[in-house]
């Protein structure tokens, strides 16, 4: 399906499929291995994974949470210990005086309001309700949020990473300076729900293999009959909380 036009941002579940269907061609087995690490993963384990990946790739975030986790296998041992030591096992992944700080308040935040460190009740919850009250933690925006949503309740809605927002605007998806939280506005309303897990895991990795922000591989990519402006940078907007 070829685009519709320069100045236009693409609607419809029709030219979303057409997205899908593409990078299917280049990846049959697109999201597999992620979707069952991810699957049936505890609340509070999304929320502090998340946090760790923010400004990271997924082989530093992972390092990092597992080290956090051998050194400290409860939630309440977090809470308990120095932050220098939570910010050392957390190093792997960037910014860790930063990172510990949030993930220590939000499980403090946690305990505090349930009397346990657990989000379970968030399944009984409405799918706003959760964004709403996960949005409202220091440091957690609307992806981070998004993704316990998603990847912990099984709520179908449609994180938006640096690599999806770049690829959508490439795509025509949403407008060409829109932020990560209005893209993530745009595209929850856009993209039909059984199909938003898959295209937000197809685009993330379609983003980081393929459409690279300064140098993508046009030539090899699935998706060029899409794009509007191939090689080229896009516009970021000042760095907002995720």
């Amino acid at each position: 399906m070829p685009v519709s036009g320069e100045n236009t941002v693409e609607d419809g579940a029709e030219y979303c499929a057409a997205i899908l269907d593409a990078l299917k061609s280049q990846d049959p087995a697109l999201g597999r291995k992620f979707l069952l690490e991810q699957a049936g993963r505890d609340p509070v384990e999304v929320l502090v994974l998340t946090i760790l990946s923010q400004a990271t790739n997924d082989r530093n975030s992972g390092l990092a949470y597992r080290e956090l986790r051998a050194r400290f296998p409860s939630w309440d041992q977090v809470l308990r210990a120095p932050d220098a030591d939570v910010e050392a096992a957390i190093r792997r992944g960037g910014l860790a005086r930063m990172k510990a700080s949030r993930i220590k308040a939000a499980l403090r935040r946690i305990r505090r309001e349930t009397g346990s460190v657990s989000l379970d009740f968030l399944s009984g919850w409405e799918t706003e309700d959760i964004l709403r009250y996960l949005c409202s933690f220091d440091g957690i925006g609307p992806k981070t949020a998004a993704c316990v949503a998603l990847f912990a309740l099984g709520r179908p809605v449609f994180p938006v990473d640096t690599h999806i927002l770049r690829v959508c605007r490439r795509l025509g998806l949403v407008d060409e300076k829109a932020t990560a939280a209005r893209a993530q506005d745009q595209l929850q309303r856009k993209i039909p729900p059984g199909m938003r897990r898959e295209l937000h895991l197809g685009l993330i990795e379609h983003g980081r293999r393929t459409c690279r922000p300064g140098n993508p591989r046009c030539h090899s990519c699935s998706l060029r009959a899409f794009c509007r402006k191939p090689g080229l940078k896009d516009f970021s907007p000042p760095a907002e909380k995720s």
